[in-house]
């Protein structure tokens, strides 16, 4: 096998990495790239691809003959999303289908991984119900409607013979996840404080809204098992990867909290008052389960520990 990986220098990138080889075995080859190469801790070198650039997809793939694309590269933030809607549709939408004509075109066997996201489904989550892949797709903002749109245009295209599995993940985090994130933002603001960089109170907005909540290392050993199985699994095949479990924000933050070192008041702030569009959002990961044997093996409670205390060794180096 060998694995292609785009947006390889991202959080989950070096996840992928080891669940690959803790599933497929260390003789697999993995490429990784992503906009910005060089040196890497985990990857030793990333080799520098822009999926926006469509002559320099189809060069990589001619040159490297993956048997699998794990395409990661994306707007990884929400906010990063919103803020700049024109690059987020060119690097989700027309990235995604660089990559894929680029495999029609350059290596018809090769199986695309592409990675989307659970808030593809947005307004359906309303019903209260965890979605399964049959839910009607109905984003509600920037990042999630770029999702879907590479999502619904790629599941065309596997009708012309692309090779793709479509992955849905819902919320995830662990190590190495950026502030833009809710988990390690309320982590570092405490990692902060217990060094005294900050004073003794989080200020938050509306902790009401629940998410269902897995650990990287659990997500990435699903895309791991994909690519272990691919050839027993159908092209087009739809896969959540989801706990199944609501986590509520305002829970997620006392259990950070308990495990402090001082004490910690939080105070809410009006300008980040506002309710959630969606208030839950919880997904059936029922097809993973029986078609991939995955399921997740990692206590949220932990992965929730290990987070903190990344971010505190963040805050010593920094």
């Amino acid at each position: 096998m060998r694995v292609l990986i785009t947006g390889a220098r991202g959080f989950v990138g070096p996840y992928v990495f080891d669940a690959l080889r803790g599933v497929c075995g260390s003789d697999i080859a993995v490429i990784a790239t992503s906009k910005d190469g060089g040196p890497h801790p985990v990857f030793r070198q990333v080799e520098a691809l822009d999926v926006t650039d469509k002559v320099a997809v189809q060069d990589a793939i001619v040159r490297h003959r993956p048997t699998h694309i794990v395409h990661l590269a994306a707007v990884a933030a929400l906010g990063a999303a919103r803020a700049d809607p024109e690059n987020t549709w060119r690097i989700h939408v027309q990235g995604a289908l660089n990559v894929a004509h680029a495999i029609l075109e350059k290596a018809p066997e090769c199986w695309l991984l592409h990675v989307g996201s659970g808030l593809v489904y947005g307004e359906s989550a309303k019903a209260g119900l965890p979605l399964d892949e049959s839910a009607l797709l109905a984003p509600v903002d920037d990042y999630a409607v770029t999702k879907a749109a590479a999502d619904l245009a790629l599941g065309a295209l596997s009708r012309r013979g692309l090779k793709c599995i479509r992955l849905r993940p819902f919320n995830h985090t662990g190590p190495g996840q950026t502030e833009a994130f809710a988990v390690p933002a309320f982590a570092m603001q405490i990692a902060r404080i217990e060094a005294g960089l900050a004073p003794p109170v989080i200020r938050v907005g509306n902790l009401d809204a629940e998410r269902d909540f897995l650990d990287a290392r659990d997500v990435a050993n699903a895309y791991a098992r994909v690519v272990l199985s691919s050839s027993d699994l159908a092209p087009n095949t739809i896969f959540n990867i989801a706990s199944g479990i609501s986590w509520r924000m305002g829970n997620i933050l006392e259990r950070l909290l308990a495990q402090s070192s001082v004490k910690i008041a939080t105070e809410q702030d009006l300008l980040r008052l506002r309710p959630s569009d969606l208030p839950r959002i919880v997904g059936d990961g029922t097809r993973a389960r029986e078609q991939l044997g995955w399921a997740p093996i990692h206590r949220f409670e932990a992965t929730l520990g290990a987070v903190l205390n990344d971010c505190r060794a963040r805050v010593t180096q920094a």
